[in-house]
């Protein structure tokens, strides 16, 4: 039986891949301002400074895209825990604390120009929205007692990263605004490539440690959350986002698993021991379910999307 790797030595061996893979985003990632991609011309004061505090009439977002906003950038708000969570069971030195300190900035840069485009367009009720805010940050993101180490954690923001993408076009498509829909492109473009560098740091590991690999990853996707689980109002918004089709379980199988899951070559490698079968036996069965999971949800909106239909109460999305 070989040997399990300890963490340390996980990171180590896989350091010259982080700084390739580090190198290879620096390569490829758009230099770009939040400025550019809010319309200012559209801003004015709220009472505090002699101006009209917001009132729902003000924004021209329907109540699906108001809840995919802010959906999307109280995860992006979230960024301190994330960046926690990332630094202790990453590094910090080398390449591995360059990618930490770039990630960080790049997702911070999201949060800036969807909060400053929501306050200029009154898309959303800022008083509320800072409320939430101040709930979320304060609660903090931690994961289960179980998720810890690397393996687990870059796992996670793989398959994390690419849902949020998922999520963020849909949203830019559904706010029916030409300027929401490019500025929220050029966010998913960003978890695009954050989501390749996690992807490719997974697949050295399966590479280097597969029963190890293959167990955390089984362990992340069959308890997996998406990472603004807890915020105010989360279930209600998730569902709603469901019913329209910014995430849902179609998307999450198709768009985010299963490609991911095949890039790493899952179910046709031959790498792995008993451990790692039986992990990746669970697995199968685990995706085997969401996929019947799929089609009852499908089945369910359909028929509540008629029951609407039928009343007259449709709203678009």
């Amino acid at each position: 039986m070989t040997k399990d790797l300890t963490q340390l030595e996980i990171l180590t061996e896989l350091e010259p891949v982080a700084e390739r893979n580090l190198n290879r985003h620096l390569s490829m990632a758009k230099d770009w301002h939040p400025h550019d991609y809010v319309p200012w011309d559209e801003g004015r004061n709220f009472a505090a400074m002699g101006g009209v505090d917001w009132e729902p009439e003000q924004s021209t977002l329907s109540d699906v895209a108001k809840a995919a906003m802010i959906t999307n950038l109280l995860t992006e708000d979230n960024l301190p825990s994330y960046h926690r969570l990332i630094a202790q069971n990453f590094s910090q030195d080398g390449a591995w604390g360059s990618w930490v300190g770039r990630w960080t900035a790049e997702e911070n840069r999201h949060g800036i120009v969807m909060r400053d485009y929501l306050v200029v367009t009154r898309g959303v009720d800022p008083v509320a929205l800072e409320q939430a805010r101040m709930i979320h940050m304060t609660q903090g993101v931690d994961a289960p007692a179980d998720w810890d180490g690397f393996l687990v954690n870059v796992a996670y923001v793989t398959f994390q990263e690419l849902a949020t993408r998922v999520s963020h076009r849909n949203t830019g498509k559904v706010c029916e605004d030409p300027i929401a829909d490019r500025m929220l492109q050029r966010v998913a473009a960003d978890e695009n490539l954050h989501m390749i560098f996690y992807r490719n740091l997974c697949g050295a590991a399966l590479d280097l440690v597969p029963d190890q690999a293959i167990m955390a990853l089984t362990r992340v996707l069959t308890s997996f959350v998406m990472p603004g689980a807890g915020m105010p109002n989360w279930r209600r918004n998730s569902v709603l986002m469901a019913k329209h089709g910014i995430y849902d379980l179609r998307q999450h199988l198709d768009e985010v698993v299963s490609p991911v899951l095949k890039k790493w070559d899952i179910f046709e490698r031959n790498d792995f021991g008993p451990r790692g079968e039986q992990a990746r036996e669970r697995l199968g069965e685990f995706v085997d379910k969401l996929g019947r999971d799929v089609l009852k949800f499908e089945e369910q909106r359909d028929r509540m999307l008629a029951r609407e239909a039928a009343k007259g109460d449709l709203q678009p999305a």
